[in-house]
């Protein structure tokens, strides 16, 4: 039988990768190419919709700082949640953030091919293929790779808008050839605010797109030596990218040109490039964009491709999902999240002219869900925590904590009152009453009732060889008592089997990523250690394995190796028990044609 898990996750991403990724990781089309499309909807004041959507995002970032060092062992954000609200906004949280990344890749693909498109006359949907396709060949073909062009795409990023800003401030402040101190293009063409101040609220969903991914930093802070420094670090790291990357630059765009430039709301960054009269700007600054679209479009299927594999290791998306080839890549993750991508691309051959607006606003309002479950989830776990364990804290709670809950009800109100946006956050909100329905029909579905079938005849005959199969129950008192009842007169063999699930060892809950399995299978260990350690005590032969993942596969290898005569399967109770939702007992007893005896364990000591 199996005792070693599937291959790992490889751990391929060294710092000088993070770190670079950290910085460049939300620079993308959403600022590159999108910024246009807010300057044209909110005007010259367009850089105060940064600003507000900024600061936002950095209360949300707190609060996640705050959870993450109190509970620095917690994997992914969606378990907090999941600890606040219940198993719903867990799943919730989980799916819709795959969700928006899965958008992402494809509202990237798209955005690329609309940039090639200023050197190549082909088709949209071709080159939104072709650039689908090589970063999906990049992901499959090793974490390294990934981690290689990753660091020097978002370098090439974090550059280009380093040099727009230095060369845009010289521009602006007069110290050009040709050119004076010359701010009019805030006012001159209609006004600060001419569309009206509500315009900046109205294209926030639209900015929360370009700026999300700076919560990702969380999950890895779980996993660093030091999670609240790494957490304190990263928080401030985000302040500076917002204020100087998005603030700094789209201020400087609408100084620069006026905001009602058809050149403007096309490409920004070039035409202001252009009108600064540098050559080849056009080229060079496309280039870049397309860097951006690439190293966002590999960093989306990474997340993605991750968060479904913690999914599927939480038994909350299909186990085949786990599956890692021989060079440490989640393979099935990375094609399924995928499929998605490709559908954006169909989806922008059938309607290119709206298909881009389109997905912005409807990846934006559902990270809003996302932002809205996370803000009300902290405000929840800050009255259960203890204060020695706030090491980070959110500043000025509960003021701000509900400040954030309100701001991202307002403006999802103001969607809601918005013509334009009433579409996109109707589907939002269907997206996430799809998952919410799912979590609810999958736990009925698979929910069997926990009951003990009768003993076969002819099973009164003493047993010789047992079988035992359980996981965080194998050390619990009542499969021991059934052990020792069995067997009255120590004269059987067992072979306790467990089986190395990340679920069931609870290291799903606890681990991130690419430390799930080593996590799993020390834990697993320890505890078959524990048991064969007591029924030795004893007196009683006792021998075990750890098992596949999959526990009827770990059944079935264990049935063939030690060829029992009687089966123990000890699960937890019902409403906490994952195998029982899966059926494993009852479909071991239609597999095997021998006494099978189900021992439920109401407490269990999880640290072994």
């Amino acid at each position: 039988m199996g005792a070693a898990p599937p291959t790992e996750l490889k751990k391929g991403l060294k710092q000088r990768h993070l770190t670079m990724i950290a910085m460049g990781g939300v620079i993308g089309a959403g600022l590159f190419v999108g910024s246009g499309t807010v300057i044209a909807g909110a005007g010259p004041s367009a850089f105060l919709t940064y600003a507000i959507t900024g600061v936002l995002i950095i209360l949300v970032m707190r609060m996640l700082g705050e959870m993450a060092t109190a509970n620095p062992s917690t994997g992914s954000f969606a378990d907090y949640s999941r600890t606040a609200l219940g198993g719903w906004a867990g799943f919730s949280v989980a799916w819709l953030y795959w969700y928006f990344w899965v958008i992402v890749i494809g509202f990237e693909a798209v955005a690329g091919a609309k940039v090639l498109q200023y050197w190549i006359d082909a088709p949209l949907w071709l080159m939104s293929l072709l650039l689908m396709s090589l970063m999906t060949v990049t992901n499959l073909f090793s974490v390294s790779s990934f981690g290689e062009f990753e660091f020097w795409f978002a370098g090439i990023k974090v550059a280009a808008i380093v040099v727009f800003i230095a060369l845009g401030t010289l521009f602006v402040l007069g110290a050009w050839p040709d050119r004076s101190l010359d701010f009019s293009n805030l006012t001159s063409h209609g006004g600060f605010f001419p569309l009206g101040i509500g315009a900046i609220f109205s294209a926030i969903v639209v900015v929360i797109f370009s700026m999300v991914g700076a919560e990702v930093a969380t999950i890895a802070a779980a996993e660093s030596p030091d999670p609240g420094r790494a957490i304190a670090r990263a928080t401030n790291s985000v302040i500076m990218r917002i204020a100087v990357f998005f603030v700094g630059s789209i201020f400087l765009l609408a100084v620069i040109l006026p905001w009602n430039s058809a050149e403007l709301a096309a490409s920004p960054y070039v035409a202001a490039f252009k009108l600064m009269g540098i050559p080849g700007a056009d080229h060079i600054m496309n280039a870049v964009v397309l860097t951006a679209v690439l190293s966002c479009l590999n960093s989306g299927l990474y997340t993605a491709s991750r968060m479904l594999f913690v999914l599927a290791a939480r038994r909350e998306a299909p186990l085949a999902l786990m599956s890692v080839n021989r060079r440490g890549v989640p393979m099935a993750a990375i094609l399924t999240s995928t499929v998605v991508g490709f559908l954006c691309v169909i989806a922008a051959a059938v309607s290119p002219d709206t298909v881009f607006s389109f997905l912005l606003n409807s990846s934006g309002a559902v990270i809003l869900f996302v932002y809205l479950l996370i803000a009300i989830s902290q405000i929840i776990l800050r009255t259960r925590t203890a204060p020695e364990k706030l090491t980070v804290r959110m500043w000025a709670f509960p003021v701000l904590s509900v400040l954030v809950v309100a701001a991202i009800l307002a403006v999802l109100v103001q969607m809601a009152l918005d013509e334009d946006a009433r579409t996109q956050l109707g589907l939002s909100l269907g997206s996430w009453a799809v998952v919410v329905v799912l979590y609810f029909a999958t736990k009925r579905l698979h929910r069997a009732p926990n009951v003990v079938a009768p003993v076969p005849a002819g099973a009164e005959a003493p047993a010789e060889r047992v079988l035992v199969l359980a996981n965080e129950t194998v050390n619990g008192e009542e499969l021991l008592d059934e052990l020792r009842s069995i067997d009255r007169a120590r004269k059987a063999e067992y072979f306790v089997c467990v089986p190395a699930n990340p679920i069931d060892t609870g290291q799903a809950m606890h681990r991130g990523a690419v430390y799930i399995w080593e996590a799993t299978t020390e834990a697993a260990q320890a505890r078959l250690d524990r048991t064969l350690e007591i029924l030795r005590s004893e007196g009683l032969q006792a021998d075990g394995a750890l098992g596949t993942y999959k526990p009827l596969r770990a059944l079935a290898d264990a049935v063939a190796k030690f060829h029992p005569d009687r089966l123990v399967i000890c699960t937890l109770p019902e409403e906490r028990s994952a195998w029982l939702r899966y059926d494993v007992v009852d479909r071991a007893r239609e597999a095997y044609d021998i006494p099978i005896t189900h021992v439920v364990v109401e407490s269990v000591h999880v640290g072994v």
